[in-house]
């Protein structure tokens, strides 16, 4: 099997590096789009470069030779990678496995929590208020989906900071951001050299959000005013519970913040600066690196492939 298997192991940390400057550079919702496919095709690729060297590994078993009728000395000598390797691989591919399994229970019991707490708060026009001081405001999908903001928070705002905290959450569930956020940490899950992906994914949601909540409201000023003030009301008030302000339910356990979603001067600095443009070729070569890592797996798979053919015309 070829040495390029390794390359879909390598990438995700180039990846991981360039996810910030990406992240500022394109467009939010075209980062999000590029950002989840790439983490998701990332992880694929490792676990298939993983699960190509636990099979080499696996190839050698004289009782499993025996079983494909195939020469396990011709895959010893036409196989560059050490056994070890092989067997590291299948321990890492478990590992990949339970954490996928962990954080889909995790995930799915965050949400649940948030049903049964909000099940007995009435919805009017999408809009659910829960009583309590904690600053809050949090998208939650469903058929339909939820706007849940704490009477707290609705307090302290003026009738222009509501519009543009519901905007902001308006966008969040006309767009499904959640998907893009569940998708783009269970790949990081498989591969935790991804998770720098899926954390910028968390912020390019918010700053979609906050372009959105922008060009409804006609102000980005007043948005990025909005980000700001419930950031510091947020952290100021203790909180009871797993609060948020301005985000969508994401992470297991939690709702993401805009206190941990930004971070808060970031996406303030970008609404305050000019809108952002495409950037076709950033694009390109995000897309060519990612490319790049399937095309080694794919190469890795046809050679592991020809090697069997040959063990087993040479049995």
């Amino acid at each position: 099997m070829h040495l390029l298997v390794y390359l879909p192991l390598l990438v995700p940390a180039l990846a991981s590096a360039a996810a910030r400057p990406l992240s500022a550079r394109l467009e939010p919702r075209q980062a999000t789009w590029l950002l989840t496919a790439a983490t998701v095709a990332l992880a694929v690729c490792s676990v298939a470069a993983l699960a190509l060297l636990a099979a080499s590994a696996a190839a050698r078993i004289p009782f499993l030779a025996a079983l494909g009728d195939y020469s396990p000395r011709i895959i010893r000598r036409g196989d560059p990678v050490p056994a070890v390797t092989g067997v590291a691989a299948a321990v890492l591919l478990t590992g990949a496995a339970a954490a996928v399994t962990v954080l889909t229970r995790r995930r799915a019991r965050a949400l649940a929590r948030s049903y049964r707490r909000t099940a007995r708060v009435s919805a009017g026009d999408g809009i659910m208020v829960v009583p309590g001081p904690d600053m809050e405001a949090y998208a939650l999908p469903g058929w339909p989906g939820r706007i849940v903001v704490s009477g707290g928070l609705l307090a302290v705002l003026d009738d222009r900071g509501r519009a543009a905290l519901l905007a902001h959450e308006q966008a969040h569930l006309d767009s499904h951001h959640h998907l893009f956020i569940t998708v783009a940490h269970l790949a990081a899950a498989a591969n935790p050299l991804l998770l720098p992906l899926a954390r910028t994914v968390d912020y390019t949601v918010e700053r979609w959000a906050d372009e959105q909540a922008a060009a409804v409201t006609g102000d980005r000023r007043l948005v990025a005013t909005t980000i700001g003030r419930v950031a510091l009301l947020a952290a100021a008030r203790p909180r009871r519970t797993p609060a948020a302000a301005l985000g969508v339910i994401g992470r297991p356990g939690l709702r993401v913040s805009v206190a941990w979603a930004g971070p808060v001067p970031r996406r303030v600095a970008a609404l305050l600066a000019a809108p952002p443009r495409r950037h076709v070729v950033l694009l390109v070569a995000a897309v060519i690196i990612v490319a790049l890592a399937g095309a080694s797996a794919l190469q890795a798979a046809t050679g592991l492939h020809a090697l069997f053919e040959l063990a087993q015309s040479g049995s």
